[in-house]
C-alpha cells in the first residue's frame, strides 16, 4: 500500500515537473507543436465535440459597423466550412459559407477559412460561431460600433524571441480596457514572417481577444523576411489576414476603414524590401492615398504606418548618423500636409516618442500630430537612439513594453500611452 502511495506521489511530482518544464520559454515552440498535434488527433478520430477550428479571429473591414471578416484554421481540409451569426440570444440569422485556401510555409500546412459577414446593424450585439455542417465552435461575441465615441488599443511592434511578454501585455491591456472596439498592431507582428511557430505564438498570445474584437494589422519589414533572413513577398501575412483592398494590385498591403467619425488609413512602408516585386509601390500607393483621403467625409484622418518619418542619430553605435527625416518621411509627409491629416502613428524604432505637430518638415501647430508608438515585444533597442530635436516627450529610460489607448469622439482624439504594468506614461489630445 505504501509502495503504491509512493509511486502515485512520484508520478504526480513527475507530471508537475514536466508541466513546469514545458512552461519554460525555450520550450514554447515544441509545446505549441504538441498542442496542435493533439488537437489534430482528437478531431481526426472524432474524439471531441468541438469543431476543427482554431486561431479564430475577427478582421477589420472598411465599415465594421455593418460587416466583419471572420477567419480560422483547421488541421485538415474542410470544404464545408461555415460561420453562423445571430443577434445575442436569438436564433441564427445568417449562415455564411467560408472561402477556403491552403497556406504551406516553413513545412507547415494551414487550412484557412474566411467568412465575409455583411448586412449587420450598427450598435448591435451579435454572436457567431464557426465550423462545418457537423460541428461548431462555441458562440463568441461580435459587437458592431455605432455613434461617434469609441476606443481602441494600439500595440507597437510585437516581434519577439519569446512571446510570453507580448501575451502578458495584450491580455492585461484588454482586461483593463474591455470596452475597446478593435485593436491595431503596428507592424513587425512577428520576428520572422516565414517562421510558422512565430505566427502560432502570436495568435496564442491573443486568445480571448482576437476572436472578440477585430484586428487591424499593419505590414512591417519583418513580415517580409525568410528563414535565412533574406526578403520575399509577405506570403504568410497576406493569407493569414484577408484585409480590405486599397488597390487591387496590392491587395491587403494598404487599406482604409472608418469607425465613428475617424477615417483610418493603413500604409505599406516596405518599399525597400519589396522593390523586386513591386517597383512602383510608393508611386501607386501615393496616388491611392490622395484619392482615399480627399474622398472621405469623416471629420478625423489618422495614418497608421510601420516605418517612422524621422531619422535618429545613434547613441550607442560607433557609426555616426545625423538626425533628420527618413526617406519614408520625406516621401509621405508632404502628402499628409496636403490632405490635412490629423495624426500619424508610426513604429519600427521600438521607442515611444511624442513629436507634437509637424508641417513642412518643422514644428508647426497646424500640422499633423506625430507619435512613435514604442515596443510591445521583447526585441528592445535600449539606449540605441539619441533624442531628436523634434521629440517633445521620450519614454522613461530604459524602455520596456508599452501600448496606446485611443479614445475618440466627434470633438477630440486622445492618445494615452501605458507601460506594461498599466501605469499611464503620457497623454496627448487633439481637438477641432
Amino acid at each position: 500500500m505504501k509502495r503504491r502511495k509512493y509511486a502515485l506521489t512520484a508520478a504526480v511530482l513527475l507530471l508537475a515537473a514536466l508541466t513546469a518544464c514545458f512552461q519554460l520559454p525555450q520550450l514554447a515552440e515544441p509545446r505549441l507543436k504538441i498542442a496542435n498535434r493533439i488537437r489534430s488527433l482528437l478531431v481526426r478520430y472524432d474524439l471531441t465535440n468541438r469543431a476543427d477550428a482554431y486561431e479564430i479571429r475577427q478582421i477589420m473591414t472598411q465599415d465594421p459597423s455593418t460587416s466583419r471578416t471572420l477567419m480560422w484554421q483547421s488541421q485538415d481540409e474542410d470544404n464545408g466550412a461555415l460561420a453562423e451569426i445571430r443577434k445575442k440570444g436569438e436564433p441564427v440569422s445568417q449562415v455564411v459559407k467560408a472561402q477556403s485556401s491552403v497556406l504551406t510555409d516553413n513545412g507547415v500546412t494551414r487550412h484557412l477559412h474566411t467568412a465575409a459577414v455583411t448586412g449587420l446593424t450598427p450598435g448591435t450585439s451579435y454572436e457567431y460561431r464557426v465550423g462545418n455542417d457537423r460541428k461548431r465552435s462555441s458562440w463568441m461575441p461580435l459587437e458592431t460600433p455605432a455613434g461617434n465615441t469609441f476606443s481602441a488599443l494600439i500595440f507597437p511592434d510585437s516581434q519577439s524571441a519569446d512571446y510570453s511578454g507580448w501575451k502578458t501585455l495584450v491580455q492585461k491591456a484588454y482586461k483593463d480596457h474591455p470596452d475597446v472596439s478593435f485593436f491595431v498592431n503596428m507592424g513587425d507582428l512577428v520576428d520572422n514572417g516565414e517562421h510558422a511557430y512565430q505566427w502560432d505564438a502570436w495568435f496564442d498570445a491573443l486568445q480571448g481577444v482576437i476572436e472578440r474584437i477585430p484586428v487591424a494589422p499593419i505590414l512591417g519589414n519583418h513580415e517580409t523576411y525568410t528563414l535565412d533572413w533574406k526578403v520575399r513577398r509577405p506570403l504568410a501575412y497576406l493569407q493569414l489576414f484577408q484585409l480590405p483592398a486599397g488597390d487591387a494590385r496590392y491587395a491587403g498591403e494598404f487599406y482604409s476603414f472608418d469607425v465613428g467619425e475617424v477615417h483610418f488609413v493603413v500604409l505599406n512602408t516596405q518599399d525597400s524590401e519589396l522593390k523586386e516585386w513591386e517597383p512602383n509601390l510608393f508611386k501607386d500607393e501615393a496616388e491611392w492615398l490622395r484619392r482615399d483621403l480627399t474622398g472621405t467625409k469623416k471629420k478625423w484622418k489618422v495614418i497608421l504606418m510601420h516605418r517612422d518619418v524621422l531619422q535618429y542619430g545613434f547613441a550607442s553605435r560607433p557609426t555616426p548618423r545625423e538626425e533628420g527625416f527618413s526617406d519614408t518621411g520625406r516621401f509621405f509627409m508632404p502628402i499628409f500636409d496636403e490632405v490635412q491629416v490629423d495624426a500619424v502613428l508610426t513604429a519600427h524604432l521600438h521607442t515611444f516618442r511624442d513629436r507634437g505637430h509637424i508641417k513642412g518638415f518643422r514644428r508647426d501647430g497646424t500640422g499633423p500630430l506625430y507619435l512613435l508608438t514604442g515596443v510591445a515585444g521583447d526585441v528592445q533597442y535600449r539606449g540605441l537612439w539619441k533624442q531628436h530635436a523634434l521629440d517633445e516627450m521620450v519614454a522613461p529610460q530604459p524602455e520596456d513594453r508599452n501600448y496606446l489607448l485611443l479614445q475618440a469622439s466627434k470633438e477630440a482624439l486622445e492618445f494615452i500611452c501605458y507601460d506594461k504594468n498599466g501605469q499611464k506614461m503620457h497623454a496627448v489630445s487633439i481637438t477641432k
